[in-house]
């Protein structure tokens, strides 16, 4: 399988709440790459059934484009979660994102029931307690579950912590979870910044993460987007840049040698790999439509 197809650009995960039709609307305008449709934390109890009802009207009646569509659940524990699987399991989207997974047989639950409705949706899982974060291997590595998305607001709650705005209390959580992700080939993407309206506190954070090792950021507004775009992206000189790398690498293969040079840089094959999925990345989002 090519690079090209392993990519997919998941810089930006905008949660919207099913609750608000406008916003609904309003997202088939917003570029982010992937849009959350919120049924559980941004939707009142007395709301839920509303909600469900017109994130199911939007997708039948609007056009989102290239964005890929995720339906974040409620529990199964809850009196609203099994409906909401029932609801989208053959729905137009790409996953089924569920909150508070803690353990397989939860896990296995979710496949159930999608399996009983003729659906393979790929579950996507949040990490929000201690208890996913310590034992995030030994259920994060179902077929089933192919993104984990942190849930940092509920992990600060259920530590007694503080939001801090270098969040250095949450690294070894945040770290940890990476270095799992990367074990399993997972995608997993940072929690969402609470002070939306505070761009510079914002890019600070998209950067940690990024440098972190993240491949993307959920969002709570759409002044958000822009940034953990950039962010999290490549810029035209990363793609220049990598692709000056693989012309190097190709000239150096072709003559026989393991390893090139490049501007006075060591070329070796780790760098022709990363070059690769950048030249990928940057692909993906030129064929977008």
């Amino acid at each position: 399988m090519s690079a090209e197809k392993l990519v997919v650009p998941r810089r930006s995960l905008l949660y919207m709440p099913g609750a608000n039709a406008r916003a609904l609307e309003k997202a088939q305008a917003i570029d982010c790459d992937t849009i959350i449709f919120d049924l559980e934390d941004a939707v009142a109890s007395a709301a839920k059934t509303q909600a469900r009802e017109q994130v199911e009207t939007a997708l039948a009646q609007h056009q989102y484009g290239y964005r890929e569509l995720v339906v974040r659940c409620n529990a199964l524990e809850t009196e609203w979660g099994l409906e909401d699987l029932r609801t989208f399991a053959t729905a137009p989207v790409s996953a089924l994102l569920f909150p508070k997974i803690e353990n397989a047989a939860q896990i296995q639950r979710i496949k159930r029931e999608l399996a009983l409705l003729g659906s393979s949706l790929p579950v996507w899982i949040m990490i929000e307690t201690p208890t996913a974060v310590l034992n995030l291997q030994q259920f994060a590595d179902d077929a089933a579950v192919t993104c984990l998305v942190m849930g940092t607001s509920d992990l600060v709650k259920e530590l007694r912590a503080q939001h801090l705005p270098s969040r250095s209390n949450l690294d070894y959580a945040l770290q940890h979870c990476v270095m799992v992700a990367r074990h399993l080939r997972k995608d997993i993407f940072d929690g969402v910044h609470l002070d939306f309206r505070n761009l510079h506190s914002l890019r600070a954070a998209c950067e940690a993460g990024c440098a972190m090792g993240f491949d993307g950021k959920t969002l709570i507004h759409p002044d958000q987007v822009p940034i953990a775009n950039e962010v999290f992206g490549y810029g035209d000189s990363d793609v220049d840049h990598a692709q000056a790398v693989l012309e190097a690498w190709h000239d150096a293969a072709a003559k026989g040698s393991g390893v090139a040079e490049l501007n006075g840089q060591l070329i070796e094959n780790l760098h022709a790999e990363e070059a690769r999925r950048v030249v990928a990345y940057a692909r993906a989002l030129a064929l977008r439509t």
